[in-house]
């Protein structure tokens, strides 16, 4: 079925042709973005090799800055990352030693040519901008190729930040990997309704913390550009037909106070001071161009889906917890002893199975799958000049409300 609205698909076996610019975006939605890629302590003035959204970089530190470079001299098409910088603020192909500035990306001298090489200021390499903020370095990129003489300026890396990032101080602790299965299905997962209360029963960081057995669920959107899961039903258990009842109820389970019906980590009696103040109308958040935030009442975990190709995505995790002086010492050791194994790492692995086995479409989506729909339809109403389109109209014409219900919605036909 072609037409129709794209954040209510019907709930047969589905095909993706309702959000075609999604089903076209195994590689980055159109247009340029902040990308984070590897933490600032890894970049050094020894080239790494590194692979954005089908495209091949080179990244090189150069009197503390980063670089960003396309990792292929157009002599003979071998890699500059397997170079080394001979001279200040340049990169030199292994092969024959072409020289290109890190600045713009001109090739500036040829060793194996002499200091009169006729072919200097003649070629050049692409160069994308690069900015350093919360200890991660970023790329601004998108799936398109770049050409060397592309002069477009990237927005303020701060667009791209939560803007409880840059307004309070905080502690954090994060893991960076390389997963498969795409970034698309990463982000479904993450903003997913349903799997939390199912899939991560068995996983330690959840032992303790009882969950729901189901929830109704709506979508709402932020003039931020957020969208946000919030709950208008909470059913901690269930008798089902014919087979009996369900619960995640366990004696030794205490209840969690975000999945009180009208309840937000915001208005919890505990809540970080931060945290309350963003006021903010459930715990779990998306936007473009793949950023989940997970609102705790401690703390805030975030997770950025960069692709590196249609299989392949860097998975990078950050939880952040807005203490300072002993309390965020206690805060980073809590990281390094707990959190980080529990939550980043075994938590998080039920996720990357997950992902990696999916298959779809073709796919049937239930109730709860409101939040994919509505995920999908962000990405479709995504302008095709990426974040600077984004800046320039912040309120876009998704609802502010999303639907509740796909049972009344037309169904599509089954594809080979």
């Amino acid at each position: 079925m072609s037409g129709g609205d794209p954040v209510t698909a019907g709930r047969g076996v589905q095909t993706w042709d309702a959000w075609p610019t999604y089903q076209a975006a195994s590689l980055g939605l159109p247009g340029r973005y902040w990308y984070p890629v590897m933490w600032s302590e890894q970049l050094s003035s020894r080239p790494v090799p590194v692979e954005l959204l089908g495209q091949r970089l080179v990244m090189i530190r150069d009197k503390g800055r980063p670089y960003v470079l396309h990792d292929r001299c157009p002599h003979r098409g071998v890699p500059l990352s397997l170079g080394s910088q001979e001279f200040p603020g340049t990169i030199s192909c292994p092969y024959h030693g072409w020289t290109y500035e890190l600045e713009s990306g001109r090739l500036c001298a040829v060793i194996t040519d002499g200091p009169d090489s006729p072919v200097c200021g003649k070629v050049a390499v692409a160069t994308y901008p690069s900015a350093e903020r919360l200890g991660l370095i970023w790329v601004f990129i998108g799936p398109e190729a770049q050409s060397a003489e592309d002069s477009s300026i990237a927005p303020p890396i701060e667009a791209a930040i939560p803007r409880e990032l840059l307004d309070h101080s905080f502690v954090a602790g994060g893991n960076i990997e390389i997963r498969r299965g795409g970034w698309r299905y990463a982000a479904e997962n993450g903003f997913d309704e349903g799997h939390a209360k199912y899939l991560h029963r068995t996983s330690l960081w959840r032992l303790l913390k009882l969950m729901p057995t189901w929830t109704k669920t709506h979508v709402v959107r932020a003039d931020d550009g957020w969208i946000t899961r919030v709950q208008s039903e909470v059913h901690w258990e269930a008798d089902f037909p014919g087979l009996g009842p369900w619960s995640n109820k366990r004696w030794y389970r205490r209840g969690s106070g975000a999945q009180i019906l009208g309840g937000t980590p915001s208005k919890a009696p505990n809540a970080n001071r931060v945290i309350a103040s963003l006021d903010v109308p459930g715990n779990q958040s998306i936007r473009l161009p793949g950023l989940l935030r997970i609102v705790h009442a401690k703390f805030i975990h975030y997770e950025w889906y960069v692709p590196i190709d249609q299989d392949r995505y860097r998975y990078i995790q950050m939880m952040v917890r807005f203490e300072s002086g002993m309390r965020g010492a206690l805060a980073k050791l809590q990281y390094l002893g707990f959190d980080r194994w529990l939550f980043h790492g075994q938590f998080s692995s039920q996720d990357a199975w997950m992902v990696d086995v999916m298959a779809a479409p073709p796919e049937k989506l239930y109730r709860p799958d409101v939040s994919i729909t509505a995920w999908r339809r962000l990405c479709e109403e995504a302008p095709d000049n990426g974040l600077s389109g984004l800046i320039a109209a912040p309120n876009s014409d998704i609802d502010s409300a999303v639907v509740d219900d796909l049972d009344d919605l037309p169904q599509k036909s089954e594809v080979g």
